[in-house]
């Protein structure tokens, strides 16, 4: 194979898509401004961190990752869960608060890099989409909440606990700002105007300019609204996050949900451009690009970033053809910061709390959610305690419940394989096998025909088992089995020895076991672990029809010769009485 330094898509940059990406990057870059500001408010850091994730993130992710069309930075979940992962231990804005987001984004960065070079892309193929539904609701919810205060004007304690968060939010109504809550409103209704009126514009940008400008006619600053401040810098610079052993024990756990969470929403925004683009996306590369951007971030005063289902959206939306478009996005952000900074000054904090509330809401997705409450109860179920969790629990403990209960019920039904019964149809030409019970087929009183759809491991063996003990129960007459295992997926030792052992049990009991398979890696792997010994070469066959004609002159002629059903081709050489001719 031939080795090449050079990143697989250099082979679309042309003049023509050079002036492609830079129309999507400066697109970009107008959504990233406001954006940078509302998701560092969100994390409880200062805009300028938002910024610099903005700036450095998405530029690292889109050279060292996978997808063409995917831009990373702030993202509102994993802003979500960095505030709910230090407000614990540190005071929100405070010099620690900040070393501990740097050194967080470090963290995150190392595992991730370490999942994609251990080459575990596809485990995200096994964590429901319903866990990130559940999860990006119920921190939209909280988003949602952490802003009333600063809509409203009064003091609120942090929504945490609810019941308390409540109470205090009756008490305080009287008191609200009217200034404070006409500037947010304005600011979230005219941005949900601007994108049902004029979807392609950039209806944050917009409404925070708005929203500012009505503040300046009200006074703004000297009216008691309060603003963002004057950022102290815009422009990221190399500082070497500082590393404390006890910090990062503290650390260890938010880093491992955030690293997932970020995954995850990186995988899902991948993907579903992709399907859009055609672009095939290679999930153990997305790993490694998004550990990347994390490490190198954390080099430039950056918190931890993730693919953002917005900025990737409009990147593609707006014409963009190869990763380079995020590259323009953030030298274009860098220089509109350089004229804009000053202004943020006059940026009233209710505007931004109205365009957070604007991106809390976009967040929740109605049509995903009553589809998934109204078509699957397991998949219901994992929505519903993920959300539960976050909104009464922890954000941390959500991704972990979630996780867990996905994997759970994909390692229950793995472990409880479907074991069906077949008999052929007489009504078809070739006399198809199909499931006896449910197309009202006769069966063979001596033979029973029964086919595994699913994995033959240890973690299947027991519901196999008892499986095999209640055919014998309820079909102490069928003595004679052919198990086909076509459908397998995977065998391994205990599942080898299952058959090792349902083989001498219908032996002892003067019957026979017989095993069908055509699929050269199982018939392998019987021979690996000594089933095909075992059993002999007479009781394992490559199809059904060899199978039958095995157990045939094994099966009892009484009791042929008064069966009336007949169901095998070789049942037409037996007489309706006597023996066999």
């Amino acid at each position: 194979m031939k080795f090449s330094l050079l990143p697989t898509w250099a082979a679309r940059v042309s003049p023509a898509s050079l002036r492609a990406d830079a129309f999507a990057g400066l697109t970009g870059a107008t959504l990233a401004l406001p954006q940078g500001v509302a998701f560092a408010a969100i994390a409880g850091l200062p805009p300028e961190y938002g910024f610099y994730t903005a700036m450095v993130t998405p530029v690292v992710a889109a050279l060292t990752g996978s997808s063409w069309h995917a831009v990373s930075g702030p993202a509102t979940a994993i802003s979500v869960l960095v505030f709910g992962s230090l407000s614990g231990l540190y005071a929100p804005g405070s010099p620690e608060f900040i070393s501990a987001a740097i050194l967080l984004s470090l963290l995150v960065g190392v595992i991730q890099l370490a999942l994609g070079l251990a080459r575990l892309g596809a485990l995200v193929d096994f964590v429901s989409h319903s866990v990130m539904i559940g999860f990006v609701t119920g921190a939209a919810i909280l988003i949602a909440l952490s802003q009333i205060d600063k809509v409203l004007g009064i003091v609120l304690p942090r929504p945490d606990d609810l019941g308390a968060f409540a109470t205090a939010l009756v008490r305080g109504l009287g008191a609200t700002d009217w200034r404070s809550l006409l500037v947010a409103g304005t600011a979230l209704v005219l941005g949900i105007a601007i994108k049902a009126w004029r979807p392609a514009s950039p209806n944050y940008l917009i409404a925070l300019l708005a929203a500012t400008l009505l503040s300046l006619g009200l006074g703004g600053a000297d009216a008691g609204l309060a603003t963002i401040g004057r950022l102290d810098g815009v422009i990221p610079y190399f500082a070497f996050p500082g590393i404390n052993l006890s910090a990062v024990q503290d650390l260890s756990s938010s880093a491992m949900a955030i690293a997932i969470v970020g995954l995850l929403e990186a995988m899902s925004v991948s993907r579903a451009i992709a399907l859009k683009s055609g672009q095939m996306i290679n999930g153990n590369k997305e790993f490694v690009g998004q550990g990347l951007s994390n490490i190198i971030g954390s080099m430039f005063r950056c918190y931890p970033g993730s693919a953002s289902f917005t900025r990737s959206g409009v990147n593609y939306d707006s014409g963009a053809a190869t990763p380079l478009s995020a590259v323009f996005a953030a030298a274009f952000l860098f220089l509109i910061l350089l004229f804009v900074a000053p202004l943020f000054a006059y940026v009233p904090i209710a505007a931004m709390a109205g365009v957070i509330l604007l991106v809390a809401f976009r967040l929740i997705d109605v049509r995903q959610i009553r589809h998934i409450l109204t078509t699957s109860y397991s998949e219901a179920s994992i929505a519903l305690i993920t959300f539960s969790s976050a909104l009464v629990i922890d954000l941390e403990f959500a991704i972990y419940a979630g996780v867990l209960l996905s994997l759970g019920l994909f390692l229950n039904q793995t472990a409880h394989p479907f074991i069906g019964v077949g008999a052929p149809d007489p009504s078809t030409p070739t006399r198809v096998f199909k499931n006896a019970a449910s197309n009202s087929l006769p069966e063979c009183p001596q033979l029973i025909i029964s086919r595994l759809d699913g994995p033959l491991y240890f973690g299947s063996v027991e519901h196999i088992r008892r499986q095999f003990r209640r055919f014998e129960i309820e079909r102490p007459q069928q003595k004679h089995m052919i198990f086909i295992v076509k459908g397998v997926g995977e065998i391994d030792m205990p599942g080898a020895e299952l058959l090792i052992e349902e083989a001498e049990r219908r032996h002892r009991r003067s019957g026979s076991f017989h095993l069908q398979t055509k699929t050269p890696r199982t018939i392998s792997k019987l021979a690996r672990f000594k089933v095909m010994k075992a059993l002999t070469k007479e009781h394992i066959h490559l199809s059904k029809r060899d199978a039958i004609a095995e157990v045939y002159p094994l099966l009892d002629p009484a009791v042929c010769a008064r069966c009336k059903l007949r169901i095998f081709t070789e049942c037409s050489a037996m007489p309706a009485e006597g023996g066999r001719t």
